[in-house]
């Protein structure tokens, strides 16, 4: 397993990643609610998650009337590690994105990737009666834009136990290719890959599109220097 811990402080810039930590908190309050009901967590999911069958019309009266579940199912998680693993990655990565393209539209650019996400999950099986939560999807569009931002920045990462630091295309590529083989082996160990392919086309295009003039793509210049920080131009929010 490969874990992303660090990249650079979150702390360093002018302004903090205020969106960043209220989308975590979210996330963590919500789990915290739900864990102190788990007599009606699962019951919780099928209102609240997206499930296919009932998003296209083949199941009724079992979730919130469309198209609500196709964002509220990214504030859910099944359990302590299906959280922790994702506030993870957007506490690594998410701070960059929201940084480049600013606060508002990092929110819109957030929220449209889980909406990507969830999309493709319903589109690869619309008669599923399977339902789809967490925030992976979304998660995977900051990754995604992660990658064309800062191909070059070093993360660290725990393989296992063991901390390593590289650069984010070898942990990002790797992971997105990952999830492309098991979409394509039609894999059913209970991951929704679909929700992350979608969740990363959807981000990797948002991005492009999305980010303010001057803000490069595919630049190799790292967050740590103090005189390309000094130099860039700040986005507004």
């Amino acid at each position: 397993m490969v874990m992303p811990i660090y990249d650079h402080s979150p702390f360093k810039w002018p302004t903090p990643p205020y969106v960043t930590w209220i989308l975590i908190g979210i996330n963590v309050l919500v789990f915290v609610i739900q864990a102190n009901n788990p007599d009606e967590m699962q019951q919780f999911d099928q209102v609240v998650g997206l499930i296919p069958a009932a998003f296209t019309g083949r199941l009724s009266g079992v979730s919130l009337p469309t198209p609500l579940p196709l964002f509220t199912y990214m504030f859910l998680h099944a359990n302590v590690l299906h959280i922790l693993g994702n506030m993870v990655f957007l506490f690594v990565f998410g701070d960059d994105i929201e940084e480049g393209i600013g606060h508002g539209r990092f929110l819109i650019f957030y929220l449209a990737c889980g909406l990507g996400a969830g999309i493709a999950y319903v589109l690869s099986d619309p008669s599923s009666k399977i339902d789809l939560i967490g925030a992976s999807g979304a998660v995977a569009g900051v990754i995604a834009a992660y990658l064309i931002f800062r191909p070059c920045s070093k993360v660290t990462v725990l393989v296992g136990v063991v901390p390593l630091r590289l650069r984010s295309f070898w942990v990002i590529g790797g992971w997105a290719i990952w999830q492309v083989v098991e979409v394509a082996s039609r894999s059913q160990d209970g991951i929704a890959y679909w929700a992350h392919v979608g969740g990363l086309i959807t981000g990797a295009v948002l991005f492009v599109l999305m980010r303010p003039a001057g803000v490069r793509l595919f630049e190799c210049v790292q967050p740590e220097d103090p005189v390309a920080l000094g130099s860039a131009a700040k986005p507004p929010s």
